[in-house]
């Protein structure tokens, strides 16, 4: 059990970027990402910032899907 403990604690303390994280989130949702992406990302990525930037990512994603819809229902086409 010690072990998974101090595994998180070095994934935890892993040196990617905020916003690398959030280009990976994004790449994610479209479902496009080469192998080789992953593994890095696997390897680099905290998955505090993983976590956090999906939150974003879905609440950004269903807010877009919002104004979307209310855009198509003003403009009348779908009347």
């Amino acid at each position: 059990m010690s072990d998974r403990g101090s595994s998180l604690k070095d994934a935890v303390r892993r040196k990617g970027s905020f916003l690398q994280t959030m280009g990976a989130v994004a790449w994610s949702f479209f479902g496009v990402r080469k192998s080789g992406a992953f593994e890095k990302d696997v390897s680099q990525l905290n998955p505090v910032h993983l976590v956090i930037a999906g939150v974003i990512g879905a609440v950004l994603f269903i807010i877009a899907l919002l104004v979307l819809v209310n855009w198509v229902l003003a403009s009348g086409v779908a009347a």
